[in-house]
């Protein structure tokens, strides 16, 4: 049986055909592939233009600064409490007597004179009347033995009193003199008790403490009430022994109290001794506006002694990383490079520079935290302060 496969292989014509199909295959496959080939020259330069692209955008918009010169106060800092500048106790002079009336409280502020508590009067008042009677019934007793002793006077030369009995007249005279002035003096100190049943204040100033109690019976010398003399208070501060010879009396101190605004102080006194245990010396400061400020506070302070020529920066311009303290310098092609500086004193918003940096260099005033060494960035003017009318 004849396969009917078997005749296009009789065919003349059939092996050209499958051959010129093979070369057709075979130059399209060797097109694509020099195609594929040629492909990944343009994406590495594409690639290489990108990073080019990239590595010149700015990281950041900033504005420049430079140094400036100007003067710094110099100052020499301490650390003390507030206290009252004098602090007096008020006690009971009279004693037994039951205290009937507390007319202050702590905080209050009082006049010189000003009644702060009675005691119960009646004991004195009663005392008071007994020494009146006692000193009139002297006056009376004196009254007789003067007239005694003048009549014995009178009869002195007519020998009708013997020497004896006119010696007693007048002994009678001066024992009853003596007696008035006792009772007179008596007299004197239960007006002087019953003047003590009233508490008074012996100065200016406020109650700063209150240990009276309505009902109890105290002992003279026994504390009721402490006040600040004229509400005054001072700042005591510890000051190092080799900064005392700097400080001067009249001299202006700006005092800052814990968690407070700061008042401003005036030193009246510098201590003559040193503790020799911690080397320090204290000095007084009165606070004529303590403003918030309290007794028993912690207060730092600073004391202006003068003032010295100083570069100085923004505070938004140095950066501090690792301890130190940086700015971002521009450099060539709007570039910036981290510079290490030293610091100083600070002012407001302002920080002394005390090396590593030219007095010529621009630095970047703000956004140094967000820039690397080597980094580009684009600078633009500062804008202008803008002033309110008033």
């Amino acid at each position: 049986m004849n396969d009917p496969l078997d005749k296009p292989a009789k065919s003349g014509k059939a092996p050209w055909l499958w051959a010129g199909g093979a070369l057709v295959l075979a130059a399209g496959a060797l097109a694509a592939w020099s195609v594929f080939a040629a492909d990944p020259a343009p994406t590495a330069a594409s690639g290489s233009a990108a990073a080019s692209a990239s590595a010149a955008k700015p990281a950041l918009t900033v504005t420049l600064v430079t140094p400036q010169r100007g003067e710094l106060p110099v100052a020499v800092s301490a650390n003390g409490s507030v206290a009252a500048w004098q602090e007096a106790i008020v006690g009971a002079e009279a004693s037994g007597l039951r205290l009937a009336e507390v007319r202050v409280n702590v905080g209050d502020r009082v006049r010189r004179g000003q009644v702060l508590a009675t005691f119960a009067a009646a004991l004195p008042q009663a005392d008071l009347a007994q020494a009146r009677a006692a000193m009139a019934e002297a006056e009376a007793t004196l009254a007789e033995a003067g007239a005694n002793a003048q009549r014995a006077r009178d009869l002195q030369a007519s020998g009708a009193l013997s020497a004896q009995q006119i010696n007693q007249y007048l002994t009678a005279e001066r024992t009853a003199a003596a007696r008035l002035e006792a009772q007179r003096a008596l007299f004197k100190t239960q007006q002087l008790r019953l003047a003590q049943t009233q508490v008074l204040a012996p100065d200016d100033g406020i109650i700063s403490a209150r240990a009276a109690t309505v009902g109890a019976v105290v002992g003279a010398g026994q504390e009721l009430f402490r006040l600040i003399r004229q509400g005054r208070l001072e700042w005591r501060a510890e000051v190092a022994s080799s900064e005392l010879a700097a400080l001067q009396p009249g001299m202006a101190v700006r005092v800052t109290p814990a968690g407070d605004q700061p008042v401003t102080g005036r030193l009246r006194i510098v201590a003559p001794t040193v503790d020799a245990a911690t080397r320090n010396g204290l000095v007084y400061v009165d606070l004529p506006q303590p403003g918030t400020a309290r007794a028993g506070m912690f207060a730092r302070g600073d004391f202006q002694v003068g003032s010295t020529p100083a570069t100085t920066l923004p505070q938004t311009a140095v950066l501090l990383r690792d301890g130190f303290s940086y700015v971002f310098q521009l450099g060539a092609d709007n570039k910036v490079r981290q510079v290490k500086v030293a610091v100083g004193r600070r002012l407001g918003e302002r920080i002394e520079i005390t090396s590593g940096l030219d007095p010529a260099a621009r630095v970047v005033a703000t956004g140094a935290g967000f820039l690397g060494d080597g980094d580009t960035v684009r600078v633009v003017a500062a804008a202008p302060a803008v002033t309110t009318a008033k």
